[in-house]
């Protein structure tokens, strides 16, 4: 097994299979239905041997190494590349095209590049504009920026 990705046991076929297409919690209801299933024939397992067999079934050396593989993992960015985006930037509505999305060293942050539809004027005075086509934002899974205006307002906020 190297890293996340393990052989498939069952199938012995030598494809490949990737940890995302298994959850944590599948593998629990799994373990539950084994042991209920086993206590049903008379051969009761206790729920941490279940957990066990139900690694092993998947290729992995045991429960540990399995919860290790899939634990806990931050979810994807809120827009994708290539895609529409649309909300405030300083204030302003925006729609956009999505043309960059990088992950950050920070879990659940994202470097986001967007073209905008129609320029942006980034400024609130009457009588003097500065329009933005194009602005690159660090976002957090909610799709704000961690980064304020002097009002305290995130300098984007996505609709989501």
């Amino acid at each position: 097994m190297h890293g996340n990705r393990r052989l498939d046991p069952a199938a012995q076929t030598g494809a490949v299979m990737t940890s995302t297409q298994i959850s944590l919690e599948s593998l629990k209801e799994q373990a539950r239905r084994l042991r209920s299933s086993l206590a049903r024939s008379g051969d009761p397992v206790s729920h941490s041997r279940a957990l066990e067999l139900v690694a092993r079934q998947h290729g992995w050396r045991d429960w540990n190494t399995a919860h290790a593989a899939l634990g806990i993992r931050p979810s994807g960015p809120p827009v994708e590349l290539g895609g529409s985006a649309s909300g405030h930037y300083l204030g302003q509505p925006f729609t956009a095209k999505v043309i960059g999305v990088r992950s950050q060293l920070t879990p659940g942050r994202w470097k986001v590049e967007l073209k905008f539809d129609e320029p942006v004027d980034v400024v609130t005075f009457d009588s003097f504009s500065s329009f933005r086509s194009r602005v690159t934002v660090t976002i957090d899974v909610d799709g704000r920026t961690v980064e304020k205006t002097s009002n305290g307002v995130p300098h984007m906020v996505l609709d989501l």
